[in-house]
């Protein structure tokens, strides 16, 4: 091989490397410091505040007609963890959990998966969570969860360090 062969060969193998070590200290870097998920979180969480403050009026205008409908939750409150103090209204929509940015509630818990779980209403109007083959499970009231199963309001629903529970 020509000299001009062999250091074009070496300048490609040091780039290479310099581009592995850059690739490695930014994983590096995420794992230790994380991500901004708690931030986005908090202004996804303070965006549906309103949205909760005007539910309650409206589920009991619909509670005095169907008597099964009063034990019926309204909000979705995390009462440990990162996230403590966050409320979610209830609005008969399907609510993920997990890492992943598009989770509607965006879990920043070195024990969560991206699509850790979620919370759906069933057709009588119950609400049942799911763990959706997480690594470390979902837990409800200290029971891991193997298949969908309905939540009683005040039911601790644990997921690695944060404890969410389903309220009037």
């Amino acid at each position: 091989m020509s000299e001009l062969t062999l250091t074009v060969m070496r300048l490609g193998f040091l780039a290479v490397l310099w581009l592995f070590v850059i690739v490695a200290v930014q994983v590096i870097r995420s794992d230790l410091f994380g991500t901004r998920v708690t931030q986005r979180a908090a202004r996804r969480a303070e965006g549906q505040r309103p949205q909760q403050r005007q539910q309650p009026p409206r589920q009991q205008s619909g509670r005095r007609g169907g008597g099964g409908r009063r034990s019926a939750p309204s909000k979705l409150v995390v009462t440990e963890g990162s996230l403590t103090g966050t409320t979610v209204a209830l609005q008969g929509q399907t609510i993920t959990l997990g890492r992943a940015h598009d989770s509607t509630i965006v879990l920043d818990d070195d024990y969560a998966s991206s699509r850790h779980a979620r919370i759906y209403p069933d057709r009588d109007g119950q609400w049942i969570v799911e763990d959706l083959g997480s690594t470390n499970g979902t837990y409800l009231d200290r029971t891991r969860l193997t298949t969908p199963t309905p939540i009683q309001p005040g039911a601790p629903i644990r997921i690695g360090k944060t404890v969410i529970e389903l309220r009037k």
